[in-house]
């Protein structure tokens, strides 16, 4: 590997936790950074279910990129849209800007790349349910979810007809990770304490909220013991759990659920009908697929279209090419058949970590010496985490404790951990003051309806 004649360029896609962790990383580093990004902002993903129950508003779990970096002079920020990337001439791609359709391709050369551009909703091959059923990935998931979300309750407190109201009033949540059982509960915990006392015609304590969950319980990746607690926690704020079961269909009225079969059952009984559920409200949270910039790598991918990384997150045959964050797939250190999971510590670690690999080389290098061995990724697992209402969460202490915790305590920690990471001491100061807001006055002041959505609900058409 030879020393380049210009100043060394390193070229970041994706301006989320790894992206970001990895670019300021690079802070000394004697490169030139270009942190590409389709949207010009930082989002904390862990808090945007907040954003879609209306409990905060985007601003306050998100920052412009530009202005995170403003004091990084080694940091340039484009918006833009990538294309392709080209490992062998060591080009990324991008697309023209908007507006400017008669422009072509910008071609954008690199000595290092970083690829941190996530991950996606996954439908499981049924893309047509999309529209049916939104995910949670952006700001515009998020205030499209609350609007659809807020807009039930009004279109219950007009109807006049029993079977329409209930249809309106009905929400499920598909998957049982930690998005899908923090949305549950934050769903139920509005109908039925923060809403009460504003609506004249309904009463939204008797809101339904459906969690629909393929495996044998939700939150399957925690302790067998805290995923029952999280369960129990859920039934008592009103959540209908249904596990080992699955969504077999989705149509612009509702949704049809294969439930588990009995254990009792014979082996020769027939299998039980679908549940058929109508319902004006269905939020998809059931499993993501990766960027499709992954394949223009020409590496191998896993079942979800993520890149299986070298131990150091490098890419095989490319050692100038990094993928880090919910793109990369590679096993923990400590445990080699235990995948890293796709939170945030763990991309603001590869973040991190690859930002000391390309440093390291890059300042040898420019002092004429050899580049030093890579050492491989090292994960450290600080926990889990997740919350199902006020005073209830459960979680893991890392760090090799493995010790599991629940209630108020949980909670409590849950919302210190979180405001922690959180970009910025202006948001973390109103996250903090609207939560406490919140916990004494039982009020949410982000029930804003944001989207025209008014006309796109289909009623019921069958009763």
């Amino acid at each position: 590997m030879s020393t380049p004649q210009h100043r060394p360029r390193v070229i970041i896609i994706g301006g989320g936790f790894a992206g970001l962790s990895a670019a300021r990383g690079l802070a000394s580093t004697p490169c030139d950074i270009t942190l590409l990004d389709r949207r010009n902002h930082h989002l904390f993903q862990p808090l945007l279910y907040q954003v879609a129950t209306a409990a905060l508003s985007p601003a306050q779990i998100a920052a412009p990129i530009r202005r995170i970096l403003r004091s990084q002079r080694n940091a340039t920020v484009l918006l833009a849209d990538v294309s392709s990337i080209d490992p062998q001439t060591r080009v990324v791609k991008i697309k023209p800007a908007p507006g400017d359709a008669a422009a072509d391709e910008q071609s954008l050369p690199y000595d290092h790349l970083v690829l941190a551009a996530g991950v996606t909703h996954s439908y499981f091959g049924r893309d047509d349910w999309a529209d049916l059923a939104p995910g949670l990935k952006s700001v515009e998931d998020a205030t499209a979810i609350r609007a659809k979300f807020l807009i039930a309750f009004e279109a219950a407190e007009r109807a006049t007809d029993p079977y329409e109201r209930r249809y309106h009033l009905t929400f499920i949540v598909v998957g049982g990770g930690p998005t899908g059982v923090e949305l549950a509960g934050a769903m139920a915990e509005i109908a039925r304490s923060i809403l009460t006392s504003e609506f004249r015609s309904i009463k939204t304590e008797t809101a339904r909220v459906i969690l629909v969950e393929a495996n044998e319980r939700v939150l399957s990746t925690y302790p067998a013991d805290l995923s029952d607690r999280a369960k129990r926690d859920l039934e008592s704020l009103g959540v209908q759990v249904l596990t080992s079961s699955r969504v077999t269909h989705i149509d612009p009225r509702g949704v049809e659920i294969r439930i588990a079969r009995a254990p009792d059952l014979p082996a020769n009984a027939p299998d039980p009908e679908p549940l058929r559920v109508d319902a004006a409200t269905v939020v998809w949270a059931a499993g993501v697929k990766a960027s499709p910039l992954a394949a223009s790598l020409g590496v191998p991918l896993d079942k979800a279209g993520r890149v299986l990384v070298n131990a150091d997150l490098s890419i095989p045959n490319h050692p100038e090419i990094f993928v880090a964050g919910d793109l990369a797939s590679v096993m923990q250190h400590s445990a080699p058949s235990k995948p890293v999971p796709g939170v945030a510590p763990a991309a603001m670690q590869m973040g991190r970590h690859v930002a000391r690999v390309i440093r390291a080389e890059l300042v040898a290098l420019s002092q004429g010496q050899s580049p030093p061995p890579r050492p491989p990724f090292v994960y450290t697992n600080k926990g889990e985490l997740a919350t199902i209402g006020r005073n209830k969460a459960v979680g893991v202490l890392g760090f090799g404790l493995n010790f599991p915790f629940a209630g108020f305590f949980a909670w409590l920690f849950w919302a210190l951990v979180h405001v922690t990471y959180l970009i910025g001491f202006r948001n973390r100061l109103l996250v903090m003051f609207d939560w406490v807001w919140s916990y004494v006055f039982f009020s949410r002041g982000a029930r804003l309806i944001t989207t025209d959505q008014h006309d796109r609900a289909a009623p019921p058409q069958a009763r």
